[in-house]
């Protein structure tokens, strides 16, 4: 059974009800440049007895005072949890694959619209974190769950405001353990438990609905039409496999086979594509001419759900990007976008 049209609609209209809920009021913001933003969003209250708290992170521990009033975010999935709880940072990560003209995400930018708020300012880190220019914002609080910060990095911020890093590894925090982090952070922790509440119901709906996904065996992979040489899985770990291994999907055996212990990532010589057994093999690639490349490549043509039509490559960047990192805003979104063709290369 393919997921329905209603399903996913849904889904984003209990999902809308929650985030307008959450962002139901009106302030400025900052919206391009590193000047200074004005006064930012935050439409929710904080628990009480909310702080001070303290939150260990790979990097050391932070401690946070008092109620942030301004937050700036790094990586790639903070400010949507943030967002999710009633604050619109006053800068954050700009989009630079997958996202929108503006550098931010169609998920976010509606429900920063949502708020009546303006758009945060977006910085670049393709060079590494831009402490400069998040310096220039002056933040009370430096989200950072779901990042790539250094150490150093992370020494420089902490001069600027407190750091909330990631939990264990760079680029791998789940959506539910980035969401529970930024709740602390920002003394919402309750709301940030209603908010992953409501979003889990919305997983158990679409996997409801797509009876299929259960138990079919994943090969979450990497295949670049610029290197046929390799074949690249990613780990369980890594957000966008977590994310369907929650639709009831579950690792192809090679896929631990591929993958060193404490990695996200791995890969194998192409002419192991023979030995690649998995009921389903979903792929992104940069452009839809790369999709032909493969298929017709000697060696990775040879990948059993590739020969068999079980295959799908996501190239729409955005909904890769849903895909990459989901959130409570994003979730809807792969559910709507992304989850149907999983589905029909299952199906084939």
């Amino acid at each position: 059974m393919k997921l329905s049209l209603a399903a996913p609609l849904k889904i984003q209209a209990a999902a809308a009800t929650v985030l307008v809920a959450a962002l139901a009021g009106c302030s400025t913001g900052s919206t391009s440049g590193t000047e200074a933003a004005a006064e930012p969003t935050s439409t929710t209250s904080v628990d009480p007895d909310a702080f001070p708290v303290t939150i260990e992170h790979a990097l050391g521990e932070t401690t946070i005072d008092s109620e942030p009033t301004r937050v700036a975010t790094l990586g790639w999935t903070d400010h949507d949890h943030a967002v999710a709880l009633g604050v619109v940072p006053v800068g954050a990560t700009k989009i630079t694959w997958g996202g929108n003209e503006g550098g931010s995400t169609d998920w976010f930018d509606e429900a920063v619209e949502e708020a009546g708020a303006e758009a945060p300012v977006r910085y670049d880190d393709s060079d590494g974190a831009p402490i400069d220019e998040v310096a220039e914002l002056a933040p009370d609080l430096i989200l950072a769950t779901n990042s790539g910060i250094t150490d150093a990095e992370y020494a420089k911020l902490s001069k600027i405001a407190p750091v909330v890093a990631y939990p264990e590894a760079p680029w791998t925090t789940d959506w539910r353990t980035s969401l529970e982090m930024v709740g602390q952070a920002l003394g919402r922790t309750a709301l940030a438990e209603e908010v992953a509440s409501d979003t889990e119901a919305a997983i158990d709906e679409a996997a409801a609905a797509n009876p299929e996904l259960e138990g079919a065996e994943l090969i979450y992979g990497y295949l670049a039409a610029t290197d046929l040489s390799t074949v690249g899985m990613y780990a369980p770990e890594d957000p966008r496999v977590s994310i369907l291994r929650d639709f009831g999907m579950v690792d192809a055996p090679a896929v631990a086979d591929a993958i060193k212990p404490g990695e996200f990532y791995g890969t194998v010589s192409a002419e192991q594509s023979a030995d690649l057994d998995s009921d389903v093999f979903i792929t992104w690639v940069d452009s839809p001419d790369n999709v032909e490349t493969i298929e017709d490549d000697k060696l990775l043509g040879q990948i059993p759900a590739i020969a068999d039509g079980h295959w799908y490559a996501e190239t729409d960047k955005q909904a890769a990007m849903a895909s990459t990192n989901p959130t409570p805003l994003s979730i809807p979104v792969i559910v709507r976008d992304f989850l149907p063709h999983v589905v029909e290369a299952l199906e084939g």
